[in-house]
């Protein structure tokens, strides 16, 4: 650690003011006090205490604050950084990717079917997918991962690892099987005829 980090460190919180932080860190909406003293065990004079430490911790020029709520108390990212936020959630905004739901079932028969073929896809959904398969390899969805050893040497298409992010797996085996998709309703043929014209190059 260098000389700056070690002086610029912050005073470190009691365990109590903490493990306070984790709780409205991770809470949706505001938390009441006597939310707070039922989870933690704590009086209403330690957990006032505790309180106002962490208030002031945060105080001390951290990139969140801790705010009174009507219902309680909340987190919230500081106001002194409004600007750096608003260019995060145009960057944020700008990379957030949208598929078509005919992109979305493409996907999916790559995912339950790799490494596929475009002609295999085609033939599963019943349309033509070229184009789509272009979007989903720009995306970085899905990428080529060989060739077929049969007439044409058509290319092989695989998922990566930016699908298992972006759908929160930590592998392929992680994706639902076909019978608890069925058990939830949901099927690969959903897509309306409009949707799956649009599939056309």
């Amino acid at each position: 650690m260098s000389k700056s980090a070690r002086k610029h460190s912050p005073k470190t919180l009691s365990v109590l003011s903490a493990q306070i932080e984790a709780v409205l860190f991770l809470a949706a909406s505001p938390v009441p006090e006597s939310e707070l003293k039922a989870v933690l065990g704590v009086s209403g004079h330690e957990l006032r205490e505790a309180l106002e430490e962490l208030e002031n911790h945060l105080a001390s020029g951290h990139g969140m604050v801790m705010k009174s709520a009507a219902d309680g108390w909340v987190l919230e990212t500081n106001p002194y950084f409004a600007e750096v936020l608003s260019l995060f959630r145009d960057t944020a905004q700008r990379r957030r990717v949208r598929l078509s739901k005919a992109a979305v079932e493409t996907l999916s028969v790559v995912a339950y079917n790799q490494p596929v073929t475009r002609s295999e896809v085609e033939d599963l959904r019943g349309v033509r997918c070229e184009r789509v398969i272009e979007t989903l390899l720009t995306h970085g969805f899905i990428r080529i991962s060989g060739r077929k050893k049969a007439s044409g040497s058509p290319l092989l298409y695989r998922t990566t690892s930016r699908f298992l992010d972006i759908f929160g797996l930590e592998a392929i085996a992680d994706l639902p099987t076909l019978e608890e998709l069925d058990e939830l309703g949901a099927s690969p043929e959903d897509a309306s005829e409009a949707e799956r014209s649009d599939d056309a190059p």
